[in-house]
């Protein structure tokens, strides 16, 4: 039976908990033997992240208990945590950083041993932290990114390939630990080793640019007893990207660059030193899509080499395919099945893909992919219904057209319950959401935070402004000092048309974000007066505050493309802060912390709150102890989740018992 009630006021079986328990999405996988491995989330376990590990046979184990967090803190957004072979005898050995202190550690599950330290303590800064490895068995080594403080600030550090010996004579002794490719770059990937083991390949950039502005391959011939040298660039450079790089079997590189434009897979033949500069070979241009993404954590991978010869391909307008591209012909043969997005964390197993993906009805799950018989299933974290799907909302692509008459793209998630409609004439409240990065998108994907939402009546705009990945550089460029300009302007233009079409309530649009969402949310709050309240979440509040306050080392000079050269534009920082327009805020606004934030700290937010403090302005700050840039336990998820519906409906004016109340302080 069909009830007739108020938007916002819906009742919903999609609750916090329910919300909180499937957040976050397996990553890293990748196959051992004839296994495959990955990381999932546990949030009810503290938020770490736990091992698993898929038998043949199907059946699937959570290799390490709790408290073991299989998470690296490289660059503090993490990468690749863990690597695995198998041994002479068969057995697999897997080297893994723990998140607690971040060491390296050696275990063989088989052998009934417990896992065992591979890299030293440091007492300098925040340590010894380690990404990306790559297991050398042959030389009794494990070889990955090595990040160093060498002092107590965030910005007091080194990154270096490394080579970690497997025999544990480096958990007491740093000495012990061969650095490989010198100081010559600020950030650097792992190593990727030729077919032959001669050379060894990795990403490299340097301050201020970040790594989809411009990234150089670096090269080197490695020695008998293991150095590297002849250290020199192959291809890339100030202007020109480069995400990934693997090598095929016959000896070339494959790697993607956005050198046309777009992120596009090449072929280059490094050769040796002193050939002189090499040219990549396009494999698959003109498509106007991507092949590859934003390097937010080390060891991404959007494509692998098969053995045959072709190349699992994660391509289109972001991530939403997965193919088969012949790099002889350049034909592409896309995997069938409901997916519409794939992570950058694609595994092989002979003629086997495996990767983990999700869709508007499915939440991310472990896909394989014969390439024989051109058949894809699920075969591990399978989605599996908690409740009726007929109350997951149902997107649509938009296309909106902004200032200067440029494309806006966004998803639209109109409410939707089966159990209620609302009374003729009224039209819902909307929430525009603002994602993250800012260099990065919302995918087309199953939420349920959405559809905690768009089930209860509440309309979700989820907006992928000037800035974002997956639409070529020029669109990402459009952010190019304009932070705070483009994205608030292109998150109003979606919600100004979405009431002027008659599908939202003009005088009930809200906005939220978290991290670079929750800097756009406060912004627009601060300066458009078109939301009747918003939900900022671990943001930035201050620009020149940000940078002196300490944030981490891969993102200390973000700001000089996305807002300019601080000594060039020092008002651009003070006139574009919230913190410094606090008194121009009208609506009430809920602001959530994590207190061990490193990313965005929480003295942002304590000096945000104090500005607003006595202006009469409805609001409410929470603070998490132990979380992060972030949340991951899922007692916090629950809070959160909660509080932000109760801000809504406070400000929307409908009735909800469901929740607690959100106190709101002026």
């Amino acid at each position: 039976m069909v009830t007739t009630a108020p938007y916002g006021a819906w009742q919903s079986p999609i609750d916090a908990r329910l919300v909180a328990v499937h957040d976050g999405r397996p990553e890293y996988v990748g196959a051992v033997g004839d296994e495959v491995w990955w990381t999932e989330p546990r949030p009810a376990e503290g938020g770490r992240r736990a091992l698993i590990r898929r038998r043949p046979d199907g059946a699937e184990e959570s290799v390490l208990p709790a408290p073991w967090n299989v998470r690296t803190r490289v660059i503090e957004y993490g990468g690749q945590p863990w690597a695995g072979a198998l041994t002479d005898d068969g057995r697999p050995l897997i080297v893994f950083s723990d998140f607690a202190d971040q060491r390296l550690y050696a275990y063989e599950p088989d052998a009934g041993a417990p896992p065992r330290p591979l890299t030293p303590l440091s007492p300098v800064g925040l340590g010894l932290r380690w990404a990306d490895p790559v297991l050398r068995l042959d030389r009794g080594e494990v070889w990955c990114v090595l990040e160093e403080f060498t002092g107590p600030a965030p910005t007091d550090l080194r990154r270096v390939v490394a080579a970690v010996p497997l025999d544990g004579s480096a958990a007491g002794d740093r000495s012990a630990v061969r650095e490989l490719s010198g100081d010559g770059h600020r950030f650097v990937t792992g190593p990727r080793i030729s077919p032959d083991g001669r050379q060894a390949a990795w990403i490299a950039w340097d301050h201020p640019r970040m790594p989809w502005d411009g990234t150089v391959v670096m090269l080197a011939d490695i020695t008998a007893d293991g150095a590297f040298t002849a250290v020199r660039p192959l291809v890339g450079g100030d202007q020109e990207s480069v995400a990934q790089i693997e090598w095929a079997a016959d000896g070339t590189l494959l790697y993607v660059s956005d050198i046309s434009g777009w992120w596009e897979l090449h072929r280059i033949a490094p050769g040796a030193a002193g050939d002189g500069a090499a040219v990549g070979t396009g494999l698959c241009r003109g498509r106007e899509e991507e092949f590859g993404g934003p390097l937010w954590k080390i060891g991404q991978r959007w494509f692998l080499p098969l053995e045959n010869g072709t190349i699992a391909v994660i391509h289109g307008r972001g991530a939403t395919s997965l193919g088969i591209l012949d790099p002889v012909t350049g034909e592409l043969v896309d995997a069938a099945g409901p997916w519409t997005e794939w992570a950058p964390n694609l595994a092989v197993q002979g003629s086997r893909v495996v990767g983990v993906a999700a869709s508007p009805r499915s939440s991310f799950e472990i896909v394989e992919l014969d390439t024989c018989t051109g058949r894809a299933r699920v075969i591990a974290a399978r989605h599996i219904d908690a409740l009726d799907p007929a109350y997951y909302p149902e997107p649509q692509i938009r296309t909106f057209t902004g200032p200067d008459s440029r494309d806006i793209h966004a998803h639209i998630y109109p409410p939707h319950n089966p159990d209620h409609a609302a009374p003729d004439g009224e039209l819902p409240p909307y929430v525009v959401w603002a994602h993250g990065g800012p260099t990065s998108y919302a995918p087309l994907v199953l939420d349920l935070e959405i559809a905690y939402f768009t089930s209860r009546g509440i309309g979700v705009a989820a907006v992928n402004y000037g800035g974002s990945t997956g639409y070529g550089r020029h669109y990402r460029e459009r952010l190019r000092e304009q932070w705070g300009v483009v994205d608030v302007e292109d998150c109003a233009a979606v919600a100004e048309a979405l009431a002027d079409e008659g599908t939202a309530d003009r005088t009930r649009l809200a906005i939220r974000g978290g991290s670079a969402g929750g800097w756009t949310t406060a912004a627009s709050l601060t300066t458009t007066g078109l939301y009747a309240c918003g939900t900022i979440s671990y943001p930035v509040l201050d620009l020149l505050g940000w940078v002196s306050d300490g944030t981490h080392d891969f993102e200390s000079r973000y700001l000089e493309s996305l807002v300019g050269p601080v000594a060039e534009v020092p008002d651009r920082y003070r006139d574009r802060s919230p913190l410094h327009h606090a008194d121009r805020i009208t609506a009430p606004f809920l602001l959530l912390q994590g207190l061990a934030d490193v990313v965005c700290p929480p003295a942002q937010s304590e000096r945000f709150l104090a500005e607003v403090a006595g202006r009469g302005i409805p609001h409410a700050y929470l603070a998490f102890e132990g979380e992060g840039h972030g949340f991951r336990r899922a007692e916090t998820i629950v809070r959160a989740v909660e509080a932000e519906l109760s801000l809504y409906a406070q400000t929307f004016g409908v009735p909800r018992t469901d929740v607690p109340t959100l106190e709101l302080s002026k």
